[in-house]
């Protein structure tokens, strides 16, 4: 016993006054670098609104403030912002946010060298620190004054307490390890002892330890643990990645160690028709395949899908494969077969006229059957089936996407419990009343809860999904670290607004603006001349395209100059035409078109043209390149993607973005005129805005949205999803590895 407290005392001193040394540096680092990257954010979104500022705060005298006020309410929607403020040229606070902290002055003088850093600092306040920047608003050769950009840090103080934790648990899983043989070795043989912790300390030639073999097994996952903590750490922030389908498959590579990524989803992304007797291939219309084609292609991985297309079964191979894109493939897509009935059942039925309207505030009643819902869980089952068929490792990155197969998740869960299920919900999550309607909303969030990974576009979205989870299932609920613990497993809940693929392939073989414009205008018939709207959509009654309808009929009231001046394009592509609703949608809104043009069509103008076919990816691009403005009406949407698209493809940084305010895409283009759909005299004076606004303005605008899609493109959305999967799975195997060193039977002395 003497000879093990010898041995034991001085290593807890000597672990004590490490980790008493340690933890403060590792502290002090954290926040050095956080501050840093809080810098660097600072002057990205300074620079950013610098020019929109100052015509804010320099053109209207008279209504100012009010703008201002407005200006600093959009931008205070980024989540990590605390508060706002303005400061004039005499350092006098002359505009500022509700919570703009008494203890944050103004500094003596604006900066009058633009090749100055930012200004900036850390203020104490009750609820604890913040970090406090200046930027110098100018323009025109003037400086008007300062920005003063609050942003909280309470995401600093607990990854601080975060990573101190992990220090000290990993010290004490250490010091537990050493302990445990030290009192075994030392009570064998006190010279095994003195030899083991040489070797330990010791490396050999080319890294090799020269440990006893009794020890080798500990230094060699002493060494895991420790390349696993430094890469967890890696992994924590790629706010200054650029992504791009190299960074993707390089994360594939080095942090994902090349594991291999299934993506599972109701509908495929080429779909092969007969047309004239030949095989052709169509890309649907879907914001879900414009986002995910482009990852699929990076990631060179397996797509399941539903193979909708009559001519499907005849290009795959036996094992109902085939390799896309056509003529240069990069990744796979297997095909899953459905009967008539299920397809009835599980999509039109329980996914269409039950889920989507559910969780959509369109004002159209969801309908709900047992016999839907028995085909909808006889479906998810055969695509669960094919995702276990297609994995060639038991632990896979599995993607599962949307609505139609919330019961995936925890089928895979059960059949690969080592894999990592990420599930994205690509429409919004309504809140508990209202998702409550559906009969087996316990059934969904079970199925759910087996991802690894829960995402959605807005936090809104995953606040609902939350307070849902708390009102109908028992399970532990961490809103800190935004984590669900049920059935034994965890689930992490975050936000991930998707994107698009920027800049994207068809930009880079679009044609030129001009020519666009003549093709366009020649292909439906107007004048060179012609002002053009475009609205580009699926037919769906959630897509506001009756109400855009109404802006314009309201629009040629209010502003006769515009009659024969205008046509608003609707591109409205068919979906889910079984379906009654849809019927009846569809007959509304050619009956509503056809009253506006008669009312105010003369001489072969018509202010609205409907077109109701399919339009090719091309078409779209050209479409958005020929338009003076893209009207996005959504009543309610998850993101929509049409919006980015239009800004994408605006590479002359001209033509405005009329954006619903319902819509996800609202909180990242502030840039954009945002509309309440619903308030039709508001809709018709934003048209008549973008119509009449100035090509400087214009271009302004939509530069800042440009480069929001830059740096917030769908490798990110990706990249983030990825990255969070191999922090989990790092963390994962840090427990393993300890239980496995602390638990594991001793090797016998030789």
């Amino acid at each position: 016993m003497r000879l093990t407290l010898r041995f034991l005392v001085p290593l807890v001193v000597i672990l004590g006054l490490f980790a008493y040394a340690v933890v403060p540096v590792v502290d002090r680092l954290m926040v050095q670098w956080f501050v840093k990257d809080l810098d660097l954010r600072a002057k990205l979104i300074g620079n950013t609104v610098d020019d929109s500022l100052f015509e804010v705060i320099d053109n209207d005298r008279t209504k100012t403030k009010k703008k201002v006020q407005q200006f600093f309410d959009r931008m205070m929607q980024d989540e990590r912002l605390f508060a706002l403020g303005f400061c004039n040229v005499d350092g006098k606070l002359t505009y500022q946010t509700d919570k703009f902290p008494e203890t944050v002055i103004c500094p003596p003088m604006p900066a009058t060298d633009e090749s100055l850093e930012p200004l900036s600092d850390v203020v104490e306040l009750p609820k604890g620190p913040v970090h406090v920047a200046y930027h110098m608003v100018q323009g025109s050769g003037r400086v008007l004054g300062d920005m003063i950009l609050v942003h909280d840090m309470s995401f600093v103080l607990n990854r601080s307490e975060e990573t101190k934790r992990t220090i000290m648990a990993f010290i004490a899983a250490v010091g537990a390890v050493i302990a445990f043989i030290t009192v075994v070795i030392a009570q064998l043989s006190w010279r095994g002892w003195v030899q083991g912790m040489r070797g330990l300390l010791h490396k050999g030639p080319r890294g090799s330890s020269s440990a006893p073999p009794e020890l080798q097994p500990v230094v060699r996952d002493l060494r895991n643990l420790l390349r696993d903590l430094e890469t967890d750490r890696r992994l924590r922030d790629d706010i200054q990645t650029a992504w791009t389908p190299r960074t993707l498959k390089e994360l594939l590579q080095k942090e994902l160690a090349g594991d291999e990524v299934i993506v599972v989803s109701n509908r495929e992304p080429y779909i092969h028709i007969k047309r004239d007797g030949k095989v052709t291939v169509k890309t649907p219309a879907s914001g879900l395949v414009t986002a995910l084609e482009p990852v699929m292609r990076a990631c060179s991985g397996t797509w399941v899908a539903h193979g909708s297309g009559d001519a499907d079964r005849d290009v795959v191979d036996s094992a109902d494969h085939v390799d896309v894109p056509p003529g240069h493939p990069q990744y796979r897509l297997r095909r899953v077969w459905l009967t008539k009935e299920e397809e009835d059942g599980y999509y039109y039925g329980f996914a269409n006229e039950g889920l989507w309207p559910l969780c959509h505030i369109a004002h159209v009643r969801p309908t709900f059957r047992s016999a839907d819902w028995e085909q909808y869980k006889r479906v998810n089952e055969k695509f669960a089936d094919a995702v276990v068929q297609e994995a060639k490792t038991e632990d896979p990155v599995i993607l599962v996407q949307d609505y139609l197969l919330a019961l995936v998740p925890r089928l895979l869960r059960e059949r690969l419990p080592k894999a990592s299920v990420i599930t994205f919900w690509h429409i919004p999550w309504p809140n508990p009343e209202a998702f409550g309607i559906c009969p087996w909303t316990e059934e969904i969030l079970h199925g759910l809860l087996g991802s690894s990974i829960m995402g959605f576009h807005t936090r809104s979205h995953c606040n609902n999904f939350i307070d849902t989870l708390e009102r109908f299932l028992e399970c532990r609920i961490d809103r800190e670290h935004w984590n669900v613990s049920y059935g034994g497993g965890i689930t992490g809940v975050q936000r991930y607004p998707i994107s698009i693929e920027y800049p994207g392939r068809l930009l880079r073989q679009a044609k030129p603006i001009a020519e666009a414009r003549k093709i366009v205008r020649a292909r439906y018939n107007l004048p060179p001349d012609r002002m053009l709207g475009v609205g580009v959509d699926r037919f769906d009654y959630t897509k506001g395209i009756l109400e855009k309808f109404r802006a314009v009929e309201r629009l040629l009231e209010m502003h006769p100059e515009w009659i024969g001046k205008f046509t608003l394009l609707q591109i409205a592509a068919p979906t889910r035409s079984k379906i009654e609703q849809y019927q009846r949608f569809r007959e509304e809104a050619a009956v509503l078109a056809n009253r506006i043009n008669r009312r105010y069509g003369r001489n072969g103008y018509e202010p609205i043209i409907l077109y109701t076919e399919h339009a090719e990816q091309q078409e779209v691009v050209d479409l958005y390149r020929a338009a003076d403005l893209c009207f996005v009406g959504s009543l309610h949407d998850g993101m929509n993607l049409v919006a980015k698209e239009f800004v994408a493809a605006r590479d002359d940084e001209q033509g405005v973005l009329v954006l619903s305010q319902f819509t996800g895409a609202a909180r990242e283009l502030p840039e954009a005129l945002i509309v309440n759909p619903y308030y039709t005299d508001q809709c018709a004076n934003a048209l008549h805005a973008a119509l009449s606004m100035p090509a400087t303005e214009q271009r302004d605008r939509m530069r800042n949205m440009r480069g929001i899609l830059h740096d917030f493109n769908v490798y990110r959305w990706a990249g983030r999803m990825l990255l969070d999967a191999a922090r989990m799975r790092q963390r994962a195997r840090v427990v393993h590895n300890v239980s496995r060193t602390l638990f594991s039977p001793l090797p016998k002395s030789t």
